[in-house]
């Protein structure tokens, strides 16, 4: 049964590669829209902004909160929506929860539709670049080299290789299985969207790769043989989302604590250097955390989109003026990941 899943999957794929790319590169059917006059979101509120203290600039993000109409868009520190992106009906499904948004050095827009595929789109919505697979998850990154990185969670299985590097023709170039190492106690009946529900994936400057297995609540190095060089965070992680390795080495996660939590981790002596308790529960799950060039940190919740200095003073704030029918909404219909774009 197994096998013919996949035969029909990769049958709809080719057929799907056929429609998008007969004759020329076309669109897929979403539409992006530049707005000279910056949009007014009346969902969309920023309640405190402190022009001298924050990093000024956009912030592209996936904005999931209408069912019906689930888009990119790029903001301005205002909250009014200067570039939009509508993704097509047609992949509405693959939006919850939570889609990453990348932009590129070239200013194309990088996305992962979990359980579908990754996407490439320049800023008139024309598809530049896709890979369709049905166990990606979160988190893709575009590398120097030009391959792409992503996460392969979404229902994994312990056969099932968790981190995938795809080149820009979509050959596997490398791939790391987390059952060599956790096959065994306390992870091996773990079961949760998957065995691992690895949810995030970061190429390290020394060629190693940082690897979130979200079900087993720790950070996983690995070097580029597939060997397991450290498990960071085994004592405090709990269901962590996107680790970003910062300049000095030390990792910025967010961590589903309660309540949760932004931490600095010291990699080497697991000192947790610096955190942050984000107390309002509107807010949670809290599924993101950047460091900015001015070294504030950009925090992404369900409802609310926080900008914080190192003294942990609130410069920026921008919420979300939805109510959820139920707790469980909120994942699914919230804000996932945001990205800054210095100005």
């Amino acid at each position: 049964m197994g096998g013919d899943r996949h035969i029909r999957f990769s049958l709809i794929s080719l057929l799907l590669a056929l429609i998008i790319f007969s004759g020329c590169r076309a669109t897929i059917g979403g539409r992006a829209f530049t707005y000279e006059e910056p949009l007014v979101d009346s969902d969309i509120t920023v309640t405190r902004y402190v022009p001298s203290k924050t990093c000024n600039g956009t912030t592209l993000l996936a904005d999931n909160h209408r069912r019906e109409r689930p888009s990119i868009i790029e903001i301005d520190m205002q909250g009014r929506v200067i570039w939009e992106y509508a993704i097509p009906p047609s992949l509405g499904e693959y939006t919850n929860p939570g889609f990453d948004v990348e932009l590129l050095p070239n200013n194309n827009v990088l996305f992962v539709l979990p359980g579908h595929g990754i996407f490439e789109i320049n800023r008139k919505g024309r598809l530049i670049w896709f890979h369709l697979d049905p166990k990606v998850s979160h988190d893709a990154d575009r590398l120097p080299n030009g391959n792409t990185l992503y996460v392969y969670g979404n229902d994994d299985q312990k056969t099932d290789a968790q981190v995938k590097e795809v080149d820009p023709k979509g050959k596997l170039v490398w791939s790391w299985y987390a059952q060599g190492e956790f096959d065994k106690p306390p992870y091996q009946d773990v079961y949760d969207q998957g065995w691992t529900h690895t949810n995030a994936v970061t190429r390290m400057a020394n060629g190693n790769t940082l690897i979130s297995p979200r079900n087993f609540n720790c950070l996983v190095e690995v070097d580029p043989q597939g060997q397991v060089m450290r498990i960071i965070g085994e004592e405090y992680l709990h269901r962590q989302h996107d680790p970003e390795v910062l300049s000095n080495g030390n990792i910025l996660v967010a961590n589903h604590a309660r309540p949760h939590e932004i931490l600095e981790i010291d990699p080497t002596s697991e000192e947790i250097v610096w955190r942050f308790a984000v107390l309002q529960r509107r807010m949670w799950p809290v599924r993101d955390a950047d460091r900015l060039p001015n070294g504030n940190i950009l925090i992404t919740g369900s409802t609310h989109l926080v900008e914080i200095t190192p003294q942990k003073e609130l410069v920026w704030l921008l919420e979300l003026n939805v109510s959820f029918r139920s707790p469980r909404e909120a994942p699914a219909l919230g804000f996932y990941r945001a990205e800054r774009i210095p100005r």
